[in-house]
């Protein structure tokens, strides 16, 4: 039985069969204030290569009231279960299909979500469909490489707005409920969409050259005030700017809208025409420009999608990796390159937190090559991580150095020229790539996209009496992959700079020179460095061309020690913030040092989202990988720190604002829980500091975890502020209570009962695991093996994997946590995508034992 699932060779073997035309979908929503179920009548037009063949197609729904097949009445007792509507005696060629059915909407943030805002207890509706989940909605052909044309027609509730891909049309009817919309050019069932609801709208257009594509930013009235759309079509404009300009292809859709929906489980997403965007990304209250930062890339990525993923899209899951890598790196690259860009050190954005994600993934037994293999959904589902994502750019940053980026940019071109609403694989952009760039890429691809794991770059530098360099050269390693990943290590070749570094009389650290070059094998001998006189600091990978881990020389170490502030340029400091931060992971640096570095350092760093990072990573240093009896000293000292720097940051600026809420994240003692009760009350005050709504829940919810607050002051608060995001933040801090009874309150209603809605389950989840609460956590462990398999087995995707990842013991970092996993493992026998996941978090129980050992040997 397949269940949900569909297999790689089901869909070639569907996609050799079928050739889809259009889908006409009609859905009744004028119940959605209700809930419950909705009409939902699909009619698909499609040819068959041969005559008399059975197929099926894909549809998630409680009820299928007819199923008629070119004019003919089929048993839907007999013809549907598992999902699939089994279609027998096609004819061979023009083959009609018309399915109806009763949908469900959701509360999980899968298919047609339906949210009420507790504002204006209004219902307001979105869809999500990447990988499988249109087929919740309407009867499809689910893969990416059936394309077709979609036309939708909804009915909706009165003085509702209704949008899709296609343009919005005016609604019909004697009372304007009836939105009939144009069909689409031929998409994937997965980018189709719908959002309907009386959602708020602010509408522009993108004007260059006689083009003109109309705008639309739309939330809830209840976040209208804070919707800041200027600054949102700002971006929007750059990116159109300066992608149509690289792409040298026109926005192939009839407008854009950008969506901000509530309960949303990703950053965004891509589909034609109508992107659907986390509304977290409207801030209520004041945030760092880092922030700021991060909505821009992810408005950016989404734009670029529209060309990489929509018009061009990927034949099967396994090129994933295609679609994200290429939105990250040209997202990134527009916010660094793309004139006037509030955001030209972007690079040190993504060298700082998406390649950190990328390391930390590609160190786990789950890592794979860039190129997956995807052998069905199950596969796909578990594969949005840090490799498809972040490393996959990286190497594609490394390819950009490698060709040459005008080189890059005309191989795309002509693949978007050829390929236009198609579906390719990953052999025709490497086709394309090498036709303009004169390179050959097989091996290339051979060693970065089809093989696993991560190498690592170390200087070997041989200097005489005098300093001069006698000797240089890089050597690269090879560790040996995690115990059970696939694959064996490799050594790959590298395109790198090498940036030297030296003192000037401010004490600043300034780059004298860049040696750019191709390394490969173990031993690259560098001749252009020798004979000159060492450096202060010799840098690996400066410019982060590559993807690798990389080390510092001794005596460059010693220096990164003492003046890792004192870099005049963001990226180097972040690319040596990012070498402490690995090697504390990897054991080779103690979690006291990385703590007295960081605080040696990071009172002249003035990147806010390096600062915030390093927040962050200080905490979850100290957390897993100090040793137990060091752990209390080490957290007084950095809330110390935390407080020092929040008194003394400049009023107003983004780094007071981190600091403030770096120390509400560790506020132990009676004094400084006191200043947060003061903070919140009003009765003290800190110059410049705005303790607005987030940054009360950041306190309120400290001061229930310390258990200074009760259920009072929780219903107090959320009395101020009874929003979504308030209910949310309320739930994680009624969780957070250090109290048995809190706990087995939080437990059951995530465990035991399946009623909440995603974004609230997160939260509670958020609140249950406080690290400073591991003795009162500890009985759930076992229930925790008690309990996830049934929980994956019964709940939806999005909703078993929050559990299974947030609920796992990760703070009991002990051999008994290994032991009981392995049991487990061996006993419960899971799929795969379950046992890749809590494979993972034993992963990072294991490597904290590691680091916990290191650092209790540098006592």
């Amino acid at each position: 039985m397949p269940g949900t699932n569909l297999t790689r060779e089901e869909a070639q073997q569907r996609a050799r069969l079928l050739t889809v035309d259009s889908y006409e979908i009609d859905l009744d929503l004028s119940g959605a204030q209700d809930g419950g179920t909705y009409r939902s009548e699909t009619t698909v037009r499609f040819a068959s290569a041969e005559d008399g063949a059975q197929t099926f197609i894909d549809l998630v729904a409680p009820a299928v009231h007819e199923v008629v097949l070119n004019g003919k009445s089929l048993d839907v007792a007999a013809v549907f279960r598992d999902s699939r509507i089994t279609l027998k005696h096609l004819r061979a060629g023009d083959n009609e299909l018309r399915v109806v059915a009763d949908c469900s909407y959701t509360n999980t943030g899968e298919g047609l979500h339906r949210f009420v805002d507790p504002v204006d207890e209004q219902v307001y509706l979105y869809t999500q469909f990447e990988v499988p989940d249109a087929r919740r909605v309407f009867a499809s052909f689910e893969q990416p490489d059936l394309k077709a044309t979609f036309r939708f027609t909804v009915k909706a509730p009165e003085g509702w707005t209704v949008v899709s891909n296609s343009p919005t049309p005016e609604p019909q009817g004697p009372d304007g409920t009836v939105w009939r919309f144009e069909p689409t050019p031929r998409i994937s069932t997965y980018i189709t969409a719908l959002i309907a609801g009386p959602y708020h709208s602010v509408h522009s257009s993108y004007e260059k050259d006689g083009q003109s594509v109309p705008l639309g930013i739309y939330c809830r009235p209840s976040l209208a005030e804070f919707l800041d759309a200027d600054a949102i079509f700002e971006v929007t404009r750059q990116g159109f700017d300066w992608f149509q300009d690289k792409f040298d292809y026109a926005y192939p859709f009839a407008k854009y809208d950008q969506l901000f929906v509530p309960e949303f489980n990703a950053g965004a997403m891509e589909n034609a025409g109508a992107v659907t965007i986390r509304d977290q990304y409207v801030f209520r209250s004041k945030v760092t420009d880092a922030a700021y930062e991060v909505r821009a890339e992810t408005i950016l990525h989404e734009l670029a999608h529209m060309w990489f993923g929509d018009l061009v899209t990927m034949e099967w899951w396994n090129d994933l990796w295609l679609n994200e890598s290429f939105a990250t790196y040209t997202s990134i690259a527009c916010q660094a390159y793309a004139p006037g860009s509030r955001w030209p050190h972007s690079w040190t954005t993504f060298a700082n937190s998406m390649k950190t994600w990328a390391y930390r993934q590609d160190q786990l037994p789950s890592t794979h090559p860039i190129m997956a293999e995807i052998r069905d959904l199950d596969d796909v589902l578990v594969n949005f991580d840090g490799i498809t994502y972040a490393k996959g750019a990286a190497v594609l940053k490394q390819l950009v150095a490698y060709v040459g980026m005008d080189e890059f940019f005309r191989g795309v071109q002509a693949y978007f020229k050829t390929h236009a609403f198609g579906n390719t694989r990953l052999s025709d952009l490497l086709g394309a790539l090498e036709e303009t760039s004169g390179r050959d890429l097989k091996i290339w691809s051979k060693a970065w996209l089809e093989t696993a794991g991560i190498n690592i770059l170390r200087p070997r530098i041989t200097t005489d009496d005098d300093g001069v360099v006698t000797a240089f050269a890089v050597r690269q390693e090879a560790p040996a992959l995690p115990a059970g990943a696939k694959g064996e290590p490799v050594l790959r070749p590298h395109r790198i700079a090498i940036g030297l570094y030296d003192l000037d009389e401010s004490g600043k650290l300034v780059r004298t020179d860049r040696v750019e070059l191709d390394i490969d094998g173990e031993l690259t001998e560098v001749p252009a460095l020798v004979g000159r006189p060492r450096p202060a600091v010799v840098l690996l990978n400066d410019d982060d061309l590559s993807y690798a881990k990389v080390r510092l020389d001794e005596e460059s170490l010693r220096n990164v020690t003492q003046h890792l502030g004192d870099f005049t340029e963001s990226l180097p400091r972040a690319l040596c913030w990012a070498s402490a931060w690995d090697m504390t992971r990897d054991g080779e640096l103690a979690a006291r040092d990385y703590l007295a570095l960081v605080l040696s350092g990071i009172g002249k760093e003035s990147d806010i989202g390096v600062v915030q990072s390093l927040h962050r990573q200080v905490k979850l240093a100290i957390d897993l990988y100090a040793a137990p009896q060091w752990r209390e000293a080490g957290l007084a000292r950095w809330t110390d720190a935390t407080l020092a720097h929040l008194r003394s940051a400049a009023p107003g600026s983004d780094h007071q604002l981190a600091w403030a809420r770096a120390f509400a994240a560790t506020a132990r003692t009676p004094q400084q829980l006191d200043l947060l009760q003061a903070l919140l009350d009003g009765t003290e005050t800190i110059d410049g500091l705005a303790v607005d709504t987030e940054l009360r829940w950041a306190f309120v919810e400290r001061l229930a975890a310390t258990g200074v607050f009760d259920e009072d002051e929780i219903a107090g608060e959320y009395a101020r502020d009874r929003t979504a995001a308030g209910e949310r933040h309320a739930a994680t801090a009624r969780a957070a209570r250090p109290t048995p009874e809190a706990k087995a309150e939080a437990w059951a209603s995530v465990v035991e009962s399946d009623k909440l809605p995603n974004a609230v389950q997160e939260a509670v989840i958020a609140g249950f695991v406080q690290t400073d609460q591991r003795d009162l956590l500890a009985p759930y462990t076992a229930k925790y093996f008690e309990a996830v398999k049934g929980v994956w087995e019964s709940r939806s995707h999005e909703m078993a994997q929050q559990v299974a990842v947030g609920l796992y013991p990760s703070l009991q970092v002990s051999q008994d946590t290994l032991e009981t996993t392995d049991s487990w493992l061996k006993s419960a026998e899971p799929n795969a995508a379950l046992r890749r996941l809590v494979l993972e978090s034993r992963a990072g129980v294991e490597r904290a034992l590691k680091a916990q050992a290191a650092d209790a040997a540098a006592e």
